[in-house]
């Protein structure tokens, strides 16, 4: 058996995969975005790669990675582990690309606040790896395991479906980039490759009854479900009434904030004391030249909402905590921000700005920081979307 693991959780799906199968895994590769932890034996590689945006080194894995697939006999079994950060750690660029165009499309789409379906649906249609075509390199079957950080954990989305059968098209990959930014914004070889596969001029990707993937199997083992049932654990033994909400939190993060914390407030009613849970993805246009990310920027707009964090939001005391569940958010070391009724008045004791002056230039770190009020985890070796606490006594 071979082995491919890519993501933030990697290193331990790996660890694990190495420990249970011992001399039957003959070898492969282990790309994340951190190596800190050693691994067992049998031959396993371990690269880093680039995230959010692919580099050299996301380049160098992937390569490594179809060479692993390509080494799988028909009598053997690739088993791939993938995980939160996958897609940009695993990158071949689709012949005529450069992973310099690759960089320049992701980073474009990550600045317009695309959400993963429509980002992953660009960077399938880009590919050499991703939208099953790692699967089909594969002489052998393949068994992929999931740890998912996309809302409806669809196996096609995760880690942009490098061993799975890809349902969206070149057209679809087109409407995106027309949807965001227009299609000017984007190097002309990769408006050019999507228009080409549009008209039927670039093979698709593999598409559902592919009999290359006939072989491939996908399952999802994890996901933002895990993540609130821990967190409701926690605050039932900490004596709270607690209501885990399954619908999930997405949109742009300075709008979705102020809908949701209204939410969170009328669920949680007259209850005290409540912990009222809630997770997904939401994304930010970046607009500012400031620092932050979608959970400090959604902490920082539901802040803004009076009647729940002012001064007149009545007796008793009100928090809500927005993380990453992978410990970063953003380009920077916090994980999530948290606010309370006492947010707003001891910014405006330290001669801080009102916050909407911060939310116009994307600089909720700037914000927090000095409040005290950042949340910094450390990475945590997995991803499974954004946790939201909502805490109420």
């Amino acid at each position: 058996m071979w082995l491919v693991a890519a993501g933030k959780a990697a290193e331990g799906m790996a660890a694990g995969a190495a420990a249970t199968l011992g001399e039957r895994l003959k070898g492969g590769v282990v790309v994340g975005v951190d190596l800190d932890h050693a691994l067992p034996g049998n031959g396993l590689e371990r690269l880093r790669g680039g995230h959010p945006v692919p580099n050299d080194d996301s380049q160098r894995a992937g390569v490594r990675a179809l060479a692993v697939a390509g080494a799988t006999a028909d009598d053997e079994q690739l088993l791939v582990l993938l995980s939160g950060g996958a897609s940009a750690l695993l990158a071949v660029p689709a012949s005529g690309l450069t992973l310099a165009d690759k960089q320049q499309a992701t980073t474009m789409l990550l600045r317009e606040g695309a959400e993963i379906h429509r980002l992953n649906t660009v960077r399938k249609h880009l590919s050499a790896i991703k939208g099953g075509r790692l699967a089909a390199a594969a002489a052998g079957a393949s068994r992929t395991l999931l740890i998912s950080d996309v809302v409806g954990d669809d196996p096609s989305v995760i880690a942009s479906g490098p061993t799975v059968a890809d349902p969206s098209t070149f057209q679809d990959a087109l409407n995106v980039l027309d949807q965001l930014g227009g299609r000017t914004a984007y190097p002309s070889s990769v408006v050019t490759r999507l228009a080409r596969g549009a008209t039927g001029g670039v093979p698709e990707t593999p598409k559902p009854g592919d009999p290359r993937l006939n072989r491939a199997e996908a399952t999802v083992i994890g996901g933002r479900g895990h993540a609130m049932e821990g967190a409701a654990d926690e605050a039932r033994r900490r004596g709270y009434h607690t209501i885990v909400l399954d619908l999930p939190v997405v949109g742009e993060a300075r709008a979705a904030a102020v809908t949701h914390i209204r939410h969170l407030s009328a669920v949680a009613g007259s209850r005290r004391p409540v912990c009222v849970i809630s997770s997904g993805e939401t994304t930010v246009r970046v607009t500012g030249g400031g620092r932050g990310g979608r959970n400090q920027e959604f902490a920082l707009a539901a802040a803004t909402v009076r009647e729940c964090f002012g001064a007149a939001a009545g007796s008793g005391w009100t928090l809500l905590a927005s993380v990453g569940t992978d410990g970063v958010d953003g380009p920077t070391d916090a994980a999530g921000a948290l606010v309370d009724q006492t947010t707003l008045e001891r910014a405006i004791h330290l001669g801080l700005p009102a916050p909407g002056e911060f939310l116009h230039n994307n600089d909720a770190y700037a914000f927090f920081a000095p409040l005290g009020d950042l949340i910094k985890t450390g990475p945590t070796g997995t991803n499974v979307g954004d946790l939201q606490v909502f805490l109420s006594v």
